[in-house]
């Protein structure tokens, strides 16, 4: 109850109202909330500062700047979106707030499409060379969903893709990656689809932000080529996977084309089977490749892996594997 009078007072303002409100619906920075609001910086920072020590928002530190959110907490989360629910939808503070909200978004979006046109013709280049992307996509649906994961990490998420296909399968999902470019691009890719319930975070794969056994699936896809470490960032997932949770691997087979690391700065010529096997085994799970999308000239393969004192079919539920096409 005292948590409850807390939040109910923490909300009981119009400037804090207006700021759950609109954090309800993306993450924003201090600036972005200033300029939304048109109110001074240090009187915006007041205002969340309270809402966070209320457990209403969550407060997320990317390189210079700080992004806030509506809590993700057991609790918290019920109680702020069930009071901005009460907001009347036709409030001409809160219409306004909305449509300054979008004019965030559109200079977000603008940026993102900058930077993803610039870069387009490498990943084209690289794209072009395996199986369409859509084959992998199913793929990873397939093996995933069957285990009914709640939270999913993906680890070097890009451009959020991969919480853009689990997202209508999971309740609560977080992007990890170093890119402060590719998390603009994500954040406004999962903001035009609407998944309010999918977050990413500026992370480091060796050092997760999460606790251990916090997660119901944790995803590689494409990323472990450009690691120089893949055992130590494999172990770091397993820390953070919970008991009978799958871990996937989505990684190009070995290969010849030099190109990718001349290029594209990927760091190995693809992954072998056994290679991928003992960097899980190392960290206490148990591997087994689930499917191999052969292409011209690269293969993608999918590896599955849980851990070892569990059967890889228990990891959540029964996750059969995924007929060749």
């Amino acid at each position: 109850m005292d948590q409850l009078l807390a939040g109910l007072r923490a909300a009981g303002e119009p400037t804090r109202l207006r700021l759950l409100a609109l954090c309800a619906r993306s993450e924003l920075t201090v600036t972005e909330l200033t300029q939304i609001l048109r109110q001074s910086q240090p009187r915006v920072s007041r205002h969340l500062k309270l809402l966070v020590e209320a457990g209403l928002l969550g407060r997320f530190r990317e390189g210079q700047w700080a992004f806030y959110r509506i809590a993700n907490g057991p609790e918290s989360p019920r109680l702020g979106r069930a009071i901005v629910d009460l907001i009347p939808s036709r409030d001409p503070v809160y219409v306004r707030d909305l449509e300054r909200l979008e004019e965030i978004k559109e200079a977000r979006a603008e940026a993102a499409a900058s930077y993803f046109s610039n870069n387009a013709p490498q990943w084209d280049q690289m794209r072009s060379m395996y199986v369409p992307e859509e084959e992998v996509e199913a793929c990873v649906r397939d093996l995933l969903s069957s285990a009914h994961p709640s939270d999913l990490l993906d680890i070097g998420t890009g451009t959020g893709r991969i919480l853009e296909v689990m997202a209508p399968d999971i309740q609560n999902g977080v992007g990890i990656d170093l890119s402060h470019e590719m998390l603009a691009v994500a954040r406004v890719n999962l903001g035009k689809a609407g998944l309010e319930h999918c977050q990413v975070r500026h992370g480091d794969m060796y050092e997760l932000p999460f606790d251990d056994a916090s997660q119901d699936a944790v995803v590689f896809h494409q990323v472990l080529h450009y690691a120089e470490e893949p055992a130590s960032a494999i172990t770091e997932a397993a820390r953070v996977l919970r008991p009978g949770g799958p871990l996937l691997v989505i990684d190009f087979a070995p290969h010849e084309q030099r190109i990718l690391i001349e290029e594209h700065a990927h760091h190995r010529l693809g992954l072998a089977e056994e290679e991928v096997a003992a960097w899980c085994e190392s960290a206490g799970l148990r591997s087994e490749l689930a499917r191999e999308l052969k292409g011209e000239p690269l293969t993608v393969n999918v590896w599955l892996a849980s851990h070892i004192s569990l059967p890889l079919s228990s990891a959540g539920s029964e996750i059969a594997p995924v007929p060749d096409s």
